[in-house]
Parts: C-alpha cells; sequence; structure tokens
C-alpha cells in the first residue's frame, strides 16, 4: 500500500513510501522533543531573514505569530504529531502553512534541515548540560552537609575491601564531592565547545544569500557562528561529548551506589537508607533493600551503551549529512533522561540517609588499621628503616592474630618482646581517633583537613 506523494519532498517523487519506508524514515515519534528548539531556531532565522532583507517584515511577523501558535498548541498537547511529515521541522512547517498560509514557505529560505536539525539538536544538548550542572551541584551541597556532619567520625578506609587504614566519614564524602566537580568541569567544557551555531550552514556548502549567521548566533545565546559548513551539518561531537562526560559521572554514581548497597547491609550497617529510597520483601518482613542505589546502578549500563551506539553509528560516515544520523537522538534522549534521574535519586538518598558511627567506628577500629601508624611510629621515635619497621610491625600484627586481639590490646611486653626498644608512648598512635589526627598533610583524613575542605567547597558552591 502506498500513499500520496509527500508534498513536503516537491515534485521529485511520483509516489510516497510504502508503509515500512514511512516507519523506518520517520522521527517524529522521538524527534518531537525537538520542538521547542526548532522554533527558537526558526523565530531567529526569520528574524534574520526580515532584518536582512531577504523577507518582508510583514511576513516575518506572520511566521513569529505562527510559530509562537505552534509552540503554545505543543505545550497544551493540543499539536497533532504526523508520522507522513516524517520529522518535527516538518511537522512545524505544515502545521505552520496551515496558520499563516503562502509566508510559511518564505521560512525555509537560505536553510536546509541538515543545519536546522543541527541547530535544534545543539540547543538541546546545551540544555541538558545546563541541567546536569544544577543536579551536580545539589548532589554536592548533599555530600558536603554530610561531611561537615561527621568530619569527625571514623571508619575504615579499604584498599581491595579489606581494611586498611581509619580514615573519617567527612574524608569520605569529601572524595565524592571532588569527583563530582570534576564531573561539573567536564560537561562546563563541552558546553563551552558546542556554543557554536551550525544554522546557516545550509545543506552543506552554505548559501548565497546574504544572510548574517552572527546575528542568529547571538539571537541563540551562542558565543559564535560555526566556521565551516561542511563539518556543521555533519559534526555529533557536541552529543558524544555529552555522553561521554555522562558516562565518567554515571561511573562514579554506579561507585558510590555501589558503596551504599553494601553499606547498607546486615554485615555493615554503616549507614541507614530512609523508607523514601528502600523497599521490603514480600515474604521477608526483616529486609530493607536498598533498590534505589541498585536501579542507579544498573541504569548507568544504558549511559554507557548510547555512549558506544552513537560513536559506532559515526564511525564510518563521510562528509557531510547521512541519514544514518537520525539514529543520533534517541540513545541521547534515552540516556539524558536517565542520567538525570540517577543523580537526582543520588542527591535524595544522600541527604536522607543516616551514618551509624557507632558501627563506622567499631569496623575502624578492627582489622589492625592501624598497623601503619604503629610502623610509622617506629621510623619516627625509634629510627629504624622503614623496612625494618615494616617487618616488626608485621611480628604485632601476627601476634595479635593470635591472641584473637588487635594491636591497642597487646601490653606493652608483648610489643617489646618483639623489639625491645618500643615504649609506651606507641600506645598514643594506635587508637583509630589518635591515628586520624595525625593525617594532616594536604589532602589527608584529619578533620582539621576535613573541616577545611568541606569550608572551602561551601564558599565555591555559595
Amino acid at each position: 500500500m502506498t500513499k500520496s506523494s509527500n508534498q513536503m519532498w516537491g515534485g521529485r517523487f511520483a509516489a510516497g513510501p510504502d508503509a515500512i519506508m514511512e516507519a523506518i524514515n520517520a522521527s517524529i515519534g522521538f524527534d518531537k522533543r525537538l520542538a521547542p528548539q526548532d522554533i527558537a531556531g526558526s523565530r531567529a532565522h526569520a528574524a534574520m531573514l526580515a532584518a536582512q532583507g531577504i523577507i518582508s517584515d510583514k511576513d516575518a511577523e506572520a511566521i513569529r505569530e505562527g510559530l509562537l501558535t505552534i509552540l503554545s498548541e505543543i505545550e497544551g498537547g493540543n499539536f497533532t504529531f504526523s508520522t507522513a511529515l516524517e520529522d518535527i521541522h516538518m511537522n512545524v512547517e505544515a502545521r505552520l502553512k496551515e496558520i499563516v498560509g503562502e509566508p510559511a514557505g518564505r521560512l525555509h529560505t537560505a536553510r536546509s534541515r541538515n543545519d536546522q536539525v543541527a541547530v535544534d539538536f545543539r540547543l538541546w544538548v546545551r540544555d541538558q548540560c545546563d541541567a546536569v550542572d544544577g543536579a551536580l551541584e545539589a548532589l554536592m551541597k548533599a555530600l558536603l552537609a554530610q561531611a561537615e556532619a561527621g568530619a569527625d567520625w571514623v571508619m575504615p578506609g579499604f584498599t581491595h575491601l579489606q581494611t586498611a587504614q581509619p580514615v573519617t566519614w567527612g574524608h569520605h564524602m569529601l572524595a565524592y564531592v571532588e569527583m563530582f566537580a570534576r564531573d561539573r568541569s567536564r560537561f562546563a567544557d563541552a558546553r563551552k565547545r558546542m556554543n557554536e551555531s551550525p544554522l546557516g550552514a545550509a545543506a552543506l556548502a552554505g548559501t548565497s544569500f546574504p544572510i548574517d549567521r552572527h546575528a542568529t548566533a547571538t539571537a541563540l545565546g551562542f558565543d559564535r557562528p560555526t566556521a565551516n559548513s561542511l563539518d556543521s551539518v555533519s559534526d555529533r561531537d557536541f552529543a558524544l561529548e555529552f555522553l561521554a562526560a555522562a558516562s565518567i559521572c554515571a561511573m562514579h554514581l554506579s561507585r558510590f551506589a555501589e558503596e551504599l548497597v553494601i553499606w547498607s547491609s546486615a554485615q555493615f550497617r554503616f549507614v541507614t537508607m530512609s523508607d523514601k529510597w528502600s523497599t521490603g520483601s514480600s515474604i521477608m518482613p526483616q529486609k530493607r533493600n536498598p533498590d534505589a542505589a541498585e536501579l542507579i546502578r544498573a541504569k548507568i549500563g544504558r549511559i554507557f551503551g548510547a555512549n558506544v551506539a552513537l560513536m559506532t553509528v559515526m564511525k564510518g560516515l563521510p562528509l557531510t549529512y547521512s541519514k544514518d544520523m537520525q539514529e543520533d537522538k534517541e540513545q541521547v534522549f534515552d540516556a539524558a533522561d536517565n542520567f538525570l534521574l540517577a543523580l537526582a535519586a543520588m542527591a535524595g538518598m544522600v541527604s536522607d540517609m543516616t551514618a551509624n558511627r557507632a558501627s563506622l567506628k567499631a569496623a575502624a577500629s578492627s582489622g589492625f588499621s592501624t598497623a601503619t601508624d604503629l610502623a610509622d611510629w617506629l621510623v619516627r621515635e625509634l629510627n629504624l628503616p622503614f623496612r625494618d619497621a615494616h617487618h616488626v610491625t608485621g611480628s604485632l600484627v601476627a601476634m595479635a592474630e593470635g591472641k584473637g586481639c588487635d594491636l591497642p590490646d597487646l601490653s606493652l611486653e608483648d610489643m617489646q618482646s618483639v623489639h625491645k626498644e618500643i615504649h609506651a608512648d606507641v600506645f598514643d598512635v594506635l587508637g583509630v581517633e589518635n591515628s586520624v589526627a595525625s593525617r594532616l598533610s594536604y589532602g589527608g583524613t584529619s578533620p582539621v583537613r576535613v573541616r577545611e575542605q568541606v569550608a572551602r567547597w561551601k564558599e565555591v558552591l555559595a
């Protein structure tokens, strides 16, 4: 079954595509999300055409009013999208013709769907960068609140998920603040690079009309127009860079989600998740499942997948535009939606979760977490070479293991049986609070340094 010729294509096609071709060719099912950006681009283009004397002021005003009517219809849910019209650009233009008549046909002067979709998509991705920036700021502030509250709460620091050295809860929270700050800067960098307008590049070679690309760039909030028309219509680096930055940030979200899943388990009891972010079991009434953290951890795969999918679409395309590039949007839309959802959920969980100070301290005090402090003390106080101090400390750890106790529980006589010069001052460094308090190097876990970093970040985010 065939449909009548699509008049937007002109007289080249004697018959329209059949149902299968229409289905594979149409993008209106997803690119209708670009309606606000498409109408903004068209308004800027029409205003520029009038300013340059390419169309009349009367036609430009009719186009402007018609586009505002269409935007109102779309926002109000009163616009009928047509698959036969393929995409958001043709749907808007067809409706504009119904509203204003002949002037609608002048809107597409000196542009192509190639530069039109490039500017629409770039505007949309730029908006997502702004939304991500706000979401990351909210998450960082939630982490800072946790860090400030627990600046001196001791907990185990891990390597290989084995107890390594005592750290503070505040220091651990600040580690994620640093990660998400880097993510925030990546999105800011990406936004700066993408903030060039491809509008006016037309199909691929520019146009013979005396357009003013700087005017449309300024009207749409871009820093400047793109400098090469071929690159303008074929570039999707801005979307790839958004996905790359999102993938790195998503990885950080997943790492934190994994920690929250572990920490909220009965074996750890480091944190308690609020009912807002947990679910129960249908048959096990004692359970509180960290579903939000698990779903964040899972959704990250969709963001990684979108990144790989778009790189795969783009990797084999010669310049300039190919229809393959219609496949650039769905994965970016999906990734952005799930990424922003994950950021919001993580900020909510961090704001509501309760750190269990007693459990954190008990875990910090186990697993010979102050062994490195003992070795450092032997170097400082007894002038032992570090390798010798390491050996003495290892012998004392073995002794404590044999006795079923921790290092601070060994007697001075026990310690002197391994190295006779050890004296009572050694016990000053073996407590976990003493350990974290001694870590005063810049970036260290000492509560003094943690509070300094909290103050610095609060000022940055103010």
